[in-house]
């Protein structure tokens, strides 16, 4: 009997549910997950992300996923603990760009799940027709009228339930988190580094773990998250230490310092520079990755930068340079971006393009520009719709007055 798992069968797992209906399947895939065979492991990795953690949702098989899953990745002998960390990390918080930059807010995620709790069908259904009638404009109030058709109060309260059950399944075991970052192996300490930051209630305890760690690590992609994650946790007495990143010589290290100082309010010219050379040219992560935004450091300076309340103009250029060196999917969070810079909050229709300013010329420009498979993906689509640009590539490129 596997001694890390004890308790597994423990579950009613067959009563609870996932994605694809009851989730009596976990158990067989979090056994697997330390199968000898590679292809193996990797297959129920990947089923456990389609069914517990199905599109960043989350389900009542996720919480109790992971307990197992951190067990799993404390015991050595288990292959790939990042992967275990990354997808527990994932099921407690769902997409970190939905967090990023300013981090979790989770006194309003709680008073959020609290309201909902103490509400009821009617009320909701009251509420939901309000913020449909607040809408500002036709296209807006035509994409609220579909969410508020397709509302379901009891749906939403099992989903918010279910979210919350996940975040506190790991909190509660942070303590074993914060022992991985003493690891030998560097992409379990980096996993174990970008988990503490989604956590601020327990940054009394997880703050002096990665100041520890930040005191003896060599490896320059862990030092990166564990910055970032001291930058979330508010960590404001490590800021001498993130200015000797700053004007360290290590790419990555430096990158992160910068955020982290943003973060604090801590930021002067030279970092505002470095998330804008960022944005043009991301530093590169070989070996063990930074974990947020999936290692997209060139969306995550831009992220940064769109969130300042005012941005320096040469940063905000630096955005529209990046989104310029974009293509695929990767296009469309840069384009949202950018277009928030330069338009703010979205707006449909626009006026005529030369009414525009310059910089809304330009980011205008640089979108029909984009490559055709940019153009592929309904997502961008869907992000130029709601700033009122032809979403189609001809029309957008005539709108520039480009041939």
């Amino acid at each position: 009997m596997d001694e890390t798992l004890a308790g597994l069968d423990d579950i009613g797992w067959a009563g609870l549910g996932h994605a694809y209906g009851s989730a009596d399947d976990v158990p067989g895939l979090l056994r697997t997950l330390r199968a000898p065979g590679p292809e193996e492991r990797q297959d129920a990795l990947h089923t456990l992300y389609a069914s517990i953690y199905h599109q960043g949702s989350r389900y009542e098989a996720s919480g109790p996923a992971v307990p197992f899953l951190l067990a799993l990745a404390a015991d050595p002998a288990t292959p790939d603990r990042d992967d275990l960390l990354y997808l527990a990390a994932g099921m407690a918080i769902g997409f970190d760009e939905s967090h990023l930059p300013s981090g979790v807010d989770i006194a309003r995620w709680r008073r959020e799940v609290h309201r909902l709790r103490a509400s009821g069908p009617a009320e909701e259904e009251r509420r939901m027709d309000a913020w449909v009638a607040e809408a500002g404009d036709p296209r807006e109030r035509r994409s609220r009228e579909i969410r508020r058709r397709h509302y379901d109060f009891t749906a939403a309260l099992v989903d918010a339930e279910a979210e919350l059950a996940a975040y506190d399944a790991l909190r509660t075991r942070l303590p074993l988190v914060r022992d991985l970052l003493a690891d030998g192996d560097a992409h379990v300490r980096a996993a174990a580094a970008s988990t503490l930051g989604w956590f601020p209630e327990e940054a009394v305890a997880s703050l002096p773990a990665l100041r520890a760690l930040l005191g003896t690590e060599t490896d320059p992609a862990v030092t990166a998250n564990a910055l970032v994650s001291a930058g979330l946790l508010d960590g404001r007495d490590l800021i001498p230490r993130l200015r000797g990143h700053l004007a360290g010589d290590e790419p990555l290290p430096r990158w992160a310092a910068a955020i982290a100082l943003l973060r604090l309010d801590a930021a002067d010219p030279a970092v505002t520079a470095e998330l804008a050379a960022a944005c043009v040219s991301p530093p590169g992560a070989p070996g063990v990755p930074v974990a947020f935004m999936d290692g997209d450091l060139r969306r995550y300076s831009a992220a940064a930068i769109a969130g300042m309340d005012e941005p320096p103009a040469e940063a905000a250029a630096a955005v529209l340079d990046g989104l310029s060196r974009t293509s695929g999917d990767a296009s469309s969070p840069m384009a949202a971006l950018a277009l928030a810079l330069a338009l703010g909050a979205p707006s449909a229709p626009l006026p005529p393009y030369a009414a525009l300013t310059p910089v809304q010329q330009r980011t205008v420009r640089v979108i029909a520009e984009l490559p055709h498979d940019s153009w592929q993906w309904g997502n961008l689509l869907e992000i130029l719709g709601d700033w009122g640009l032809p979403a189609d590539r001809d029309k957008c490129r005539a709108y520039a007055g480009l041939a």
